[in-house]
């Protein structure tokens, strides 16, 4: 089967796939901490009987029980060198259960493993996990794939990518989402069906997580902006454990049905179940929505532009207000740009993105085009660190076709492309890579031949670019075409030809953007040249521009000219910048009047060269000015914050600097800072920040682990000189695992880096660790807190047994638990001292 064909075979009709496995098996008497996939193999009429009853119930496409069966995975029990004899049984298994009744889908799923640079998986190395995955599948014989329980969009765009270059098999994708309607890493649903449908994927929706009613506004956001079939596949509800300490789910079948009707409406044609769910479960799903022919729901609107980042989307249209692409994160013609990077310094590119942002850009252009460098390791680099800064979506511009790919392969977005002509190198090599990885790109009208003679030229060029690009199944909507401006000074009618192509571009459906300054070179005050220029292209239909946002003229003129055109939202647009240009402006002259008004002080007091009251006058200043960037009180300790060492590590913590924090921290110390203050003052109040930002939900975990192994590095420097003062001896010592059975590990991580970074002596233990392991532990090491974390509710009854031996034996530690399935209410259930619900709120308990 191809995705067409799945397609095709999916058009106005409702499609059932199963329910649950896992919470099955484990009815039928698996336990807890084996290996599935090998007890499903030494166990195969158990599943052979519950995947025929699903064939039974109607379900038209059964999961291959490979969910586990990545090498990564298998690895954890011994079983990576029979990854092929276990995945290729597996298929066999479920086809001879459905007998031709049903497709069969091999099941893929998360490593367990992170990518860098929050882990340290490659993400070449995970695409080469689920090829070798994938390739296993297909010569099985699976009928397509399924990559589902997603938690990170970069991890899923990896599992697309692998089967895109190894096979021809349709692939449908599930994440799961957290009650905020954002993945564990902070993407939400819209976001997530964009880049998916962009990659190529048949499919798209939420699994597991929840029960039907608490998804509908993930699958209506999904439906909104994809043309390609929705999946739902929720829990029976919520999991609770009954008398015997058995999980069970809230919602029977008849309730379930009922609610999935919420799903239906909002948008979902191919429904299943998760946790918790059984055969009878899908039965009713098909004896009651089995007829349905058309799903009803609002589905992508035509002529709708999509860019990401991993956690925001940009959408616009031909007629929506103009918009920004920053330009400063280019080192051409900055020296001092140039000099960082030699270094692999970053902050001025960080300081940049950030910059740019806060004036008002919507997408930020990222080219690293200059000698001396490695240009792809360096675009890699800055990639991951903007990424790590802002939320804004990235164009990516070079002019090396190699680095383009290397980009756009990594980038954890729907990134611009800046640019691809109709040059032979790029038109032949760059426009089916952007194909390949779903992106967008700016179409710019030039050829081998060099710049077009006359407007029909241009229009040649953008046609052929064009048609091309429909042979490779991209869009019109795919497309932003450059107006290519000229110089006025060399050619009297550049302006007028560059407005006429964006009124053709326009026209024909295409958004069009360019970059403003050629058009003014050589000429006197070239700002008000582009501002007036800019202002007629606006009218002529220019959807964006790659310009500085922080030119103060040219954006007032630009949300003015939105402003006249009646286009929605302006005037709210125009009102709130005019008045930021105020309040800046006010700033400015209250800060020129404070120094006038020094250094008429000090001539007042006979001295002109005592420069104290005059310093005094600027560190006041600075300290308000630090006051205000952190947020904090400029009263007590913080007013500290003023000095510039102190600020630059305030900041570094925030935006999780990990790459050059410690040379600040260094810098802070030789400026005479004392360590003990820099921790205490500096790096704690802010991992605090960070902490109550992420509870807020306005950082998510890449952010929260950036941070915390900023401030880990910070820590390395400051440790051999804060054990002069305090002892590491002198803190509580934490023994801290993942209970046996369950091997999640990226809370229990975080938890123990956070801890660490407070000064908390850890001893992690890992994961799936016995119930004994853990008291020995805390015996040996003399714990006064032992700090357990589980994922799975099959695996949380493990927490009652170390809470139980540590009270038979008269232990004398606290027992505090946390993690997905964890509630205050099951702490108090086996007696556990405290329970955390993040990393953050573990320091605190």
């Amino acid at each position: 089967m191809t995705r067409e064909e799945f397609l095709k075979y999916c058009e106005d009709r409702v499609i059932f796939l199963d329910g649950a496995t896992g919470s099955n098996l484990i009815k039928a008497g698996m336990p807890v901490g084996v290996c599935p996939e090998e007890w499903i193999l030494e166990h195969k009429q158990v599943m052979k009987d519950l995947q025929s009853a699903y064939a039974e119930a109607g379900s038209d496409i059964v999961y291959a029980p490979t969910f586990t069966g990545n090498r990564i995975k298998l690895a954890d029990y011994g079983l990576d060198g029979k990854i092929e004899e276990i995945n290729s049984e597996l298929v066999k298994l479920s086809k001879e259960a459905v007998g031709g009744k049903a497709l069969v889908a091999g099941d893929l799923t998360m490593t367990g493993k992170q990518l860098k640079p929050i882990g340290d998986l490659d993400f070449e190395e995970l695409i080469e996990v689920y090829k070798e995955q994938i390739r296993i599948l297909e010569k099985a014989g699976c009928d397509l794939l399924v990559v589902e329980t997603m938690m990170s969009l970069a991890e899923t765009r990896a599992a697309l990518i692998a089967a895109k270059e190894v096979t021809t098999l349709p692939v449908m994708v599930t994440l799961t989402f957290e009650p905020d309607g954002r993945t564990l890493y902070g993407t939400d649903a819209k976001t997530t069906g964009i880049v998916a449908e962009s990659l190529g994927a048949c499919a798209v929706g939420a699994n597991c997580s929840t029960g039907p009613a608490r998804m509908e506004a993930i699958i209506s956001d999904l439906a909104s902006v994809t043309t390609i079939p929705i999946i739902a596949k929720p829990n029976a509800g919520l999991p609770f454990l009954d008398s015997e300490g058995k999980t069970c789910y809230d919602m029977g079948a008849e309730e379930f049905v009922k609610e999935m009707e919420i799903l239906v409406n909002a948008g979902a044609s191919v429904l299943g179940g998760c946790c918790g769910t059984d055969p009878t479960y899908i039965a009713g799903l098909n004896k009651t929505y089995g007829k349905k022919r058309t799903v009803t729901a609002t589905r992508r609107p035509d002529g709708i532009r999509y860019l990401t980042s991993e956690r925001q989307t940009l959408a616009f249209g031909l007629n929506d207000p103009f918009m920004i692409v920053g330009e400063r994160i280019n080192p051409t013609g900055k020296k001092a740009l140039q000099a960082l990077l030699r270094e692999g310094n970053l902050e001025k590119v960080l300081q940049f993105a950030e910059e740019q942002e806060a004036a008002g850009a919507q997408v930020l252009d990222v080219n690293m085009g200059m000698s001396g460098i490695d240009e792809k390791e360096m675009m890699l680099r800055c990639i991951e660190e903007i990424s790590g800064v802002t939320n804004l979506p990235l164009s990516l511009d070079s002019s090396h076709v190699s680095v383009l790919e290397a980009a756009l392969r990594h980038y954890p977005g729907r990134a611009l492309i800046n640019s691809i002509s109709y040059e032979s190198e790029k038109f032949e090599k760059l426009l089916p890579i952007a194909a390949k990885y779903g992106a967008v790109f700016i179409l710019l009208p030039l050829s081998d031949a060099g710049l077009p003679k006359d407007l029909d030229e241009k229009k040649d060029i953008i046609q052929k670019i064009y048609a091309r690009a429909l042979e490779l199944g991209m869009r019109r909507e795919d497309i932003v075409v450059d107006g290519l401006v000229a110089t006025i000074g060399a050619n009297k009618k550049a302006a007028l030809e560059c407005l006429e192509t964006v009124r053709y571009a326009k026209e024909n459906g295409f958004a069009t953007i360019c970059g403003l300054s050629n058009i003014s070179f050589g000429m006197p005050e070239r700002s008000y040249v582009n501002t007036a220029f800019l202002n007629l292209m606006i009218q002529a239909g220019l959807t964006m521009a790659i310009s500085n946002p922080a030119q103060e003229m040219l954006v007032s003129c630009a949300l003015a000219t939105d402003l006249l055109l009646n286009k929605e939202g302006a005037d709210l647009r125009y009102i709130e910048y005019a008045g930021q240009v105020k309040e800046n402006r006010e700033q400015k002259e209250a800060q020129i009047q404070e120094k006038l008004e020094a250094a008429k002080r000090i001539l007042e007091s006979g001295n002109a060269g005592d420069t104290s009251t005059l310093e005094a006058a600027e560190n006041a200043k600075a300290a308000d000015g630090a006051s205000k960037s952190t947020g904090k009180d400029s009263q007590g300790s913080d007013a500290t914050k003023a000095s510039p060492a102190r600020e630059a590590l305030y900041k570094a913590v925030m935006k999780g600097n990990r790459n050059g924090i410690a040379k600040i921290t260094k810098d802070a110390l030789a400026a005479g800072e004392e360590p003990s203050a820099l921790l205490n003052e500096i790096l704690l109040p802010g991992i605090n920040e960070v902490g109550e930002l992420f509870d807020k939900g306005k950082y998510f975990l890449p952010q929260l682990i950036a941070s915390a192994e900023a401030m880990k590095n910070a820590i390395e420097v400051l440790e051999p000189l804060l054990l002069g003062e305090t002892s590491a001896e002198d803190m509580p010592v934490v023994v801290i695992a993942t209970v046996e059975g369950d091997i999640h590990d990226i809370g229990k991580n975080l938890v123990a880096l956070m801890l660490k970074n407070y000064g908390f002596k850890v001893i992690d233990l890992g994961k799936d660790v016995p119930s004994a392991t853990i008291i020995e532990a805390a015996k040996e090491h003399h714990a006064k807190i032992i700090a357990l974390s589980a994922l799975m509710t099959t695996t949380m009854q493990r927490m009652r047994e170390v809470v139980e031996e540590v009270k038979k034996i008269k232990l004398p530690v606290k027992v505090m638990i946390g993690g997905a399935v964890i509630t205050p209410e099951y702490a108090d259930e086996i007696g556990a001292d405290g329970y955390s619900r993040d990393a953050a709120d573990a320091v605190k308990l």
